[in-house]
Parts: C-alpha cells; sequence; structure tokens
C-alpha cells in the first residue's frame, strides 16, 4: 500500500509564492512518476506538473516559468514551488504517484490565492 501525504498549502496574496511538498511511502518501485494535478471548484482535475524518477518534468503550459516541480528520490518526496500565484490558481492540490499498473493521490491540499 501506497500513502500520499501533502503540505505547504495555504492561502497567499497575488503575486506571493507557496511550496508544496509531498511524501510518498509504502510499495514504492525504483521508477516512476510523480506529479502535481489540481481542481478548482466546479472545474475537473487537471495536470500542474510531473517529473519522472530520471528527472524529467513536464509543465502544463499556464505554470511554465512559474512553478518548479522538484524530488528527492532517497527520501520518495516531490516539491512543488510556485511563484507568482495568482487568483485563477486558487485549487485543492493533488499529489500524485504513477507506477506501472498502479496510481495513487493525496488527500489534497488547498491553496487559495486573493488578489
Amino acid at each position: 500500500q501506497v500513502q500520499l501525504v501533502e503540505s505547504g498549502g495555504g492561502l497567499v496574496q497575488a503575486g506571493g509564492s507557496l511550496r508544496l511538498s509531498c511524501a510518498a511511502s509504502g510499495s514504492i518501485l525504483r521508477l516512476n512518476l510523480m506529479g502535481w494535478y489540481r481542481q478548482a471548484p466546479g472545474k475537473q482535475r487537471e495536470l500542474v506538473a510531473t517529473i519522472s524518477s530520471g528527472g524529467s518534468t513536464n509543465y502544463a503550459n499556464s505554470m511554465k516559468g512559474r512553478f518548479t516541480i522538484s524530488r528527492d528520490n532517497a527520501k520518495n518526496t516531490v516539491a512543488l514551488q510556485m511563484n507568482s500565484l495568482k487568483p485563477e490558481d486558487t485549487a485543492v492540490y493533488y499529489c500524485n504517484l504513477r507506477l506501472v499498473g498502479a496510481n495513487y493521490w493525496g488527500q489534497g491540499t488547498q491553496v487559495t490565492v486573493s488578489s
């Protein structure tokens, strides 16, 4: 069983920064994809960014240049540094771990950006 625990959400003013962290525990294979997704009220969950165990990253277009994803393979953690936050970034942010044949989600952490 795999568990993902997020931390770091909160309330920030537009233009500010937040850093989200996610720690994975359990039976985690060395080769995996970790990432962040978000879901705003009334909208579908969408990709924010992913990072492979080899360090390859992928970002949604609207996050490029503002968000940075990183990971520590030894600790099975992934982080998301969010800069220049906008009110439209307000959402619940979910950590994701994808293995061959399995997909795991954290409980989500709320990020609220005030204008």
